[in-house]
């Protein structure tokens, strides 16, 4: 299947080119920085935003988190079924 993505520069507004589940971890970064955030099931989630900012912050179920993260913690989330968009 061709991919209409390979000719082109990869736009921040653009879609992710993949998603990958997030196990929150008050230590190591995500592997990419998502571009935002899918959560299935709300709660609390705390954030190191890649500015390096920690936030904390509450979600509804199914939400989109359109904010840059390096990191979701452990400490402090509470929200489950986490979601990285990536670009990656």
């Amino acid at each position: 299947m061709a991919n209409p993505l390979s000719n082109r520069a990869l736009p921040l507004s653009g879609p992710a080119t993949d998603i990958a589940p997030i196990t929150p971890d008050d230590v190591n970064d995500l592997p990419d920085i998502a571009m935002a955030l899918y959560v299935e099931t709300g709660g609390a989630i705390s954030v190191v935003t890649a500015r390096g900012q920690t936030r904390t912050l509450a979600v509804a179920d199914y939400a989109i988190l359109p904010v840059a993260v390096r990191r979701v913690r452990a400490t402090g989330t509470t929200a489950t079924g986490l979601h990285a968009l990536v670009l990656a």
